[in-house]
């Protein structure tokens, strides 16, 4: 009885061009999905749709864990998946044929469009990307599958198999095959040849999304904007706002560090030429405004501190910056909010919403349809264009990025996306401090020593800010000058340390004379309490 005949293309290779079809179908789908709509590329639709099913706690800790950098690592876990999935798919390819491989292919883009067509506002053009990734992907395999193995010729029959034609248990050698009719070999230059040509098509195609996505326009459309004036500039920082310590975080926070925590999968690259706001619902004229009759409104520049409500006690996801906008309230009085109507429901350009309180968009506070940020049009990151900016709540019922729709409700009509996932709908910022001189668990010197950090309590400003040391008497710390109570203030305070470790811990109290509570509480539902506490060893 002869042996089983062993494999003549190895398994590594198969699964090479099981990948190398993955990274084309991935490719077409980026490219084509760049003109139609990023959020079709089935990664971020695949993305977006476990950022939407995940229970709270999950993202909670997603955010905590990290941080900014989530979408990313959503994003890689799904890419990993699908190189296995690729890998694997071409091995079955291989073994049991074309069509096996196709399917699996056809199953992962199943998957794809499920995620697309659950998307708000889905239509039949969106599902492109998804069917000419497959059949792409596909096209590839099959070339992969050909490219694998070269027919010998007869006479290239090595010499031991003539001598040994007459043993029925002959085994042929791995890399070589009698298939009927031919002798086949592993073509390692060929499979080679054939991912090297795949992977570029493959980068060639992610690089043509990216330069027809939009996102090179809006960009040079966000650098091409001066904004006008402000009819209400904000006036000049009192001297003594920053206390200039060294590692102490800066009063005004620059763009480019402010933390950005948001569910948007991919960016939105949205035109300011063809954006629109529309306000509606439960007002007396529906107001809709382009980009340029906003900037034609009386425009407001103000200092204002905002804060995420997934931070922890002392985490960083707070930031203070000068904002330039236009004052929600009068767009709203130019609407003419109706009686009853206590819940203004915002929409992101990308389906996000957000519920905020009519009251404290009314009560006179700093509320604004903000287009710049610290003397600049906004990042395309934290918004732009257009962006809500509004004292004295969480982002989470305030702070609508990309914002395009503003509909006029009530709280026992409608819900936002976050208090549908069991968050609180009021979210009125908690006091709160922390401290950033010196870090948690550094090493410092025995005797004088610095401590600084910021405190937060938008709208109600910070009166006092008291730090103890080893559980000791609450000191009272020197306190920055502060523009209004609607920013976070600095505040530092000296304190003698023996050699040896210390525990170090503060609490700020709000201008109502409320004090920061001591006890412990996580982010959800309504943001974290406790007091910031570290511990450090002098030396």
């Amino acid at each position: 009885m002869s042996r089983a005949r062993p494999e003549v293309v190895p398994g590594w290779a198969a699964a090479l061009g099981g990948l190398t079809a993955g990274a084309v179908a991935l490719g077409v789908a980026s490219l084509v999905a760049a003109p139609v709509n990023p959020d079709t590329f089935p990664v971020a639709a695949v993305g977006n749709a476990l950022v939407d099913v995940s229970p709270g706690a999950l993202k909670d800790f997603a955010i905590r864990t990290f941080g900014e950098n989530d979408k990313a690592v959503v994003s890689a876990g799904v890419l990993v998946l699908l190189a296995a999935a690729s890998a694997g798919i071409g091995v079955l390819a291989r073994r049991r044929g074309l069509p096996y491989g196709v399917a699996g292919l056809a199953l992962f883009g199943v998957v794809g469009l499920v995620a697309v067509l659950t998307r708000p506002d889905a239509s039949a053009m969106d599902t492109l990307p998804t069917i000419l990734g497959v059949l792409a992907g596909s096209w590839t395999l099959a070339v992969m599958l050909r490219r694998m193995t070269r027919p010998l010729p007869e006479e290239a029959e090595p010499a031991d198999h003539a001598d040994h034609a007459d043993h029925a248990d002959h085994v042929e050698r791995p890399e070589v095959m009698r298939a009927p009719g031919r002798r086949v070999a592993f073509d390692r230059r060929g499979l080679l040849g054939g991912a090297a040509g795949g992977f570029a098509v493959a980068g060639l195609s992610v690089l043509g999304g990216r330069l027809l996505g939009g996102g090179q326009s809006v960009e040079a459309a966000r650098r091409a904007l001066v904004l006008p004036r402000a009819s209400v500039p904000a006036p000049p920082l009192p001297a003594g706002t920053d206390l200039r310590v060294p590692g102490l975080t800066p009063f005004v926070t620059p763009a480019r560090d402010f933390y950005r925590v948001d569910t948007a999968f991919v960016v939105p690259q949205v035109d300011p030429s063809t954006w629109t706001l529309r306000v509606h619902g439960m007002v007396d004229r529906p107001v809709e405004l382009s980009f340029a009759e906003l900037l034609r409104r009386p425009l407001v520049e103000a200092d204002v501190t905002l804060a995420c409500v997934s931070n922890e006690v002392g985490g960083p996801y707070v930031g203070n910056a000068r904002w330039l906008g236009v004052p929600m309230a009068e767009v709203l009085r130019a609407a003419g909010l109706r009686a009853g109507a206590d819940m203004l429901l915002s929409t992101s350009a990308d389906g996000w919403t957000c519920g905020t309180p009519v009251e404290v968009v009314m009560d006179g506070r700093a509320a604004l349809f903000a287009v710049g940020m610290n003397g600049e049009p906004l990042p395309t990151e934290h918004g732009f264009p257009v962006r809500q900016v509004i004292p004295g709540l969480y982002g989470y019922v305030s702070a609508t990025k990309w914002v395009v729709d503003v509909k006029v409700t009530r709280f026992d009509v409608d819900t936002a996306y976050w208090t549908s996932r069991g968050w609180s709908a009021l979210g009125p910022v908690k006091t709160e401090s922390r401290i950033d001189v010196p870090g948690d668990g550094a090493s410092v010197r025995a005797g004088r020593t610095v401590i600084a950090g910021v405190a937060w309590a938008q709208h109600r400003g910070i009166a006092a800010v008291e730090v103890s040391v080893d559980r000791g008497e609450w000191r009272a710390a020197r306190l920055a000058a502060t523009p209004g109570p609607d920013t976070w203030r600095q505040w530092s305070i000296e304190a003698d340390l023996r050699p040896g470790g210390h525990s170090i811990a503060v609490r700020a109290t709000d201008g109502t004379g409320r004090t920061q509570t001591a006890a412990v509480a996580p982010p959800v539902p309504d943001g974290a309490t406790g007091h910031h506490t570290i511990t450090v060893t002098a030396s």
